[in-house]
């Protein structure tokens, strides 16, 4: 198996386990509260975010439409500032950007 096709599947596993650490809370607060959830979570986004790291410059331009960019900055923020981490914001990105993400991912595996 290549190593794109290896890391595409590891964020596809930190997606699901993102949907299965938080698809019991309704709300921000309720989530961050949860303290196994909140910390299992934030693993797995920066865990996406290293494999993205590891996607070569002309793979992230040929799938443009995602903003790998972004995504591994917001691994530096989970990384680097933990304590500061505003739950609404980690609860807008779990309820509005990993399904599209995951759908993306899913798409560019039937492709390579």
């Amino acid at each position: 198996m290549s190593k794109l096709r290896l890391s595409l599947l590891s964020i596809l596993e930190s997606i699901d386990k993102i949907d299965r650490y938080t698809q019991e809370h309704k709300s921000a607060d309720e989530f961050y509260h949860e303290e196994r959830d909140f910390d299992a979570t934030m693993m797995q986004f920066m865990i996406i975010g290293e494999m993205i790291s590891k996607l070569d410059a002309t793979f992230k331009d040929e799938y443009s439409n995602i903003p790998w960019q972004k995504i591994k900055d917001f691994r530096n923020i989970v990384a680097h500032n933990y304590f500061g981490i505003d739950a609404d914001e980690i609860w807008e990105i779990i309820t509005t950007k990993i399904k599209p993400l995951k759908k993306d991912i899913e798409s560019i595996l039937t492709k390579i």
